[in-house]
């Protein structure tokens, strides 16, 4: 066996947050598919077995679930504590784990309980999984490894009423580019995928109707959330000398391109 291939046979480990649903479950399928270690991480343990059963139909990587909430500083260490137990390494965060916040409601009518139940999953989780990686991944041997945030196009443009979910996301830019910044000195890379109308419990809203920036109520085009896991796929399996810093991936049809 030649170094090259010697190099892709070593098993790639990634951590995949709010793995029970939506994009976390379609990239963990695609990552597991591919061969890589999934450590699968979800508020839901049910949610999380079930990810792990449609992964064991293919002749992929291995999956372990660990319920974690990922806004509790000892839950995300036990995390990255059982993941390393079990492989020995972290190759890959993908940090996804998010809720979409009060729906419908007035930037005057947000209660302080909604805007933090958004901000410390979205924002404060982001950051426990991304320093815990990082912590990782500057320690292993080899040194090294990518994180990969989940923004959105909200990280560019609002939707109307969407304050907290909005503010999280423009600070998700700030998070990815200063872990860019902070991880050059050990081979850590971070980029970001910023999602818009992938099709998922989240976006069902979108194919009923939703309010735009001018009043209307309009239903908008949605993808295949493996159309997002293909592109993760990507960004992950570059060599940590490349780094896909900012992609979008959408709906072709969405009103995303001179929204408002």
């Amino acid at each position: 066996m030649n170094a090259e291939s010697a190099a892709s046979a070593v098993v790639k480990v990634a951590v995949v947050t709010g793995a029970g649903s939506g994009i976390g479950r379609s990239v963990a399928l695609a990552l597991a598919e591919a061969g890589w270690s999934v450590g699968l991480a979800g508020r839901r343990a049910e949610a999380l077995e079930e990810t792990a059963s449609l992964a064991g139909g293919s002749a992929g990587g291995e999956v372990l679930c660990v319920p974690t909430d990922v806004a509790d500083p000892d839950g995300v260490a036990a995390l990255f504590a059982a993941v390393l137990e079990r492989y020995g390494r972290i190759d890959l965060l993908f940090n996804n784990a998010g809720t979409s916040g009060p729906r419908g409601v007035r930037f005057e009518d947000i209660s302080y309980e909604d805007w933090r139940s958004v901000v410390d999953v979205k924002l404060t989780g982001a950051f426990l999984c991304a320093q815990a990686a990082f912590r990782v991944m500057k320690d292993q041997t080899p040194q090294g490894g990518r994180i990969i945030n989940n923004g959105s196009i909200s990280a560019h443009v609002p939707r109307p009423n969407s304050a907290p979910y909005t503010s999280t996301k423009h600070a998700m830019t700030g998070l990815t580019k200063s872990l860019s910044l902070d991880g050059r000195a050990y081979g850590i890379a971070c980029g970001q995928i910023d999602i818009g109308n992938a099709a998922t419990e989240m976006t069902k809203r979108m194919r009923a109707g939703i309010l735009q920036a001018n009043g209307e109520v309009v239903v908008e085009p949605v993808m295949a959330a493996g159309d997002v896991a293909r592109t993760v796929r990507h960004m992950a399996e570059l060599p940590l000398e490349a780094n896909v810093q900012f992609a979008t991936v959408m709906a072709t049809g969405m009103p995303y391109i001179g929204r408002g």
